[in-house]
């Protein structure tokens, strides 16, 4: 699961409440829906959030007031809100209750790659500051590219299979992405579903916000 810290407003960094989310992945891994339930400070309830879920992911206003955590940081703020023991994840998903769709479409085959090839896009909205950039990189295990679209790039092979992947940013750097290529061995797609789950976690942590998981081929 997902956890974020909500505050007052963007100016104020007083905590307000908790957000809780998860993917729901399709049998390829990409992103078919995201789970959600916000709990608040004034309410004292948790309630489904899908409407949270979208506005923080398209709203740059309301996405300034969130920040990313793990579930030992939102374990504590919950506590220290007033609300008690944070709940197991079993139970925070008895309150996803409505979920936030998300678009998914059948992957085009692009180019003259091998039909065992695959290719991902992890999207993120946010902004990267020097710090964000330097974790990211290094989680990442990126090499620089020398061009200012694409921070760096890395391969490995693992689980019979071979990955190479990039950091890019889009825009003006207002939203990045992933661009993941998998060339499928004889292995288990374990393996390339935790290395989606690694990167879509290594990014969040430096204070991305998760939009989606596309497949291009």
């Amino acid at each position: 699961m997902d956890y974020y810290l909500i505050s007052t407003s963007a100016h104020d960094r007083s905590l307000a409440g908790v957000l809780v989310e998860e993917f729901v992945l399709c049998e390829d891994f990409t992103a078919a829906g995201i789970d959600s339930a916000e709990w608040g400070s004034e309410t004292g309830e948790w309630l489904a959030a899908p409407e949270v879920s979208r506005l923080i992911r398209s709203d740059g206003a309301l996405r300034a007031r969130v920040r990313p955590a793990g579930r030992r940081v939102a374990r504590e703020a919950y506590a220290r809100l007033g609300g008690g023991e944070l709940p197991e994840e079993e139970e925070l998903r008895e309150h996803f209750r409505r979920r936030q769709p998300l678009p998914t479409t059948a992957p085009l085959r692009l180019g003259s790659g091998p039909d065992k090839d695959r290719r991902y896009r992890i999207l993120f909205a946010g902004e990267l500051g020097a710090d964000g950039l330097a974790g990211a990189q290094a989680a990442l295990r990126l090499k620089p590219t020398g061009d200012p679209r694409v921070v760096g790039t890395a391969s490995v092979s693992a689980g019979g299979h071979g990955f190479t992947w990039e950091l890019r940013r889009i825009g003006s750097g207002i939203a990045w992405c992933v661009d993941v290529t998998a060339r499928l061995g004889g292995g288990s797609l374990a393996t390339l579903e935790a290395l989606l789950t690694y990167q879509r976690q290594a990014v969040r942590r430096q204070g991305l916000i998760p939009v989606t998981v596309e497949r291009f081929a």
